[in-house]
């Protein structure tokens, strides 16, 4: 047996459960019936608790992934600098002054690829990802 039961709703969630109800092409009385089970339901809040803890350790997998390749995108550019400082050979003073100009030219041209390289959303990462995947591909033939 149902009770009757009359609401009133403010007009932009009237209009949400409307829309809502048409794309799930169910009763409008069926979406608020349930809602309100939820709401009352006694374990409720352990179950949102669990889908927030979820959702939460998911998260931490994810910064710890991106701490993890920062880590070894750092590691890595330090090992080159080390190596390229320990391989040039120091300059003369004489040249040490076009040697520094063609330097900031030449940085100055490497940040200007590299932010076209970003503006264009291309990053190395993603071409050795794809070169690997088609490698992959290529050997599953």
């Amino acid at each position: 047996m149902r009770i009757k039961h009359t609401i009133r709703l403010p007009p932009d969630l009237s209009v949400m459960l409307a829309d809502y109800a048409a794309r799930k092409k169910v009763p409008q009385a069926l979406i608020v019936e349930t809602a309100l089970a939820s709401f009352l339901s006694p374990d409720g809040p352990e179950r949102l608790e669990a889908a927030l803890a979820r959702r939460l350790d998911r998260m931490t997998r994810q910064l710890e992934r991106m701490e993890r390749r920062v880590t070894i995108s750092n590691e890595s550019l330090a090992v080159f600098v080390r190596f390229w400082l320990t391989s040039t050979p120091p300059l003369p003073d004489a040249a040490f002054a076009a040697v520094q100009s063609k330097g900031r030219e030449r940085y100055d041209g490497f940040v200007e690829a590299i932010g076209r390289r970003l503006a264009r959303g291309k990053t190395l990462d993603d071409e050795v990802r794809q070169d690997f995947v088609g490698a992959a591909e290529d050997e599953s033939r």
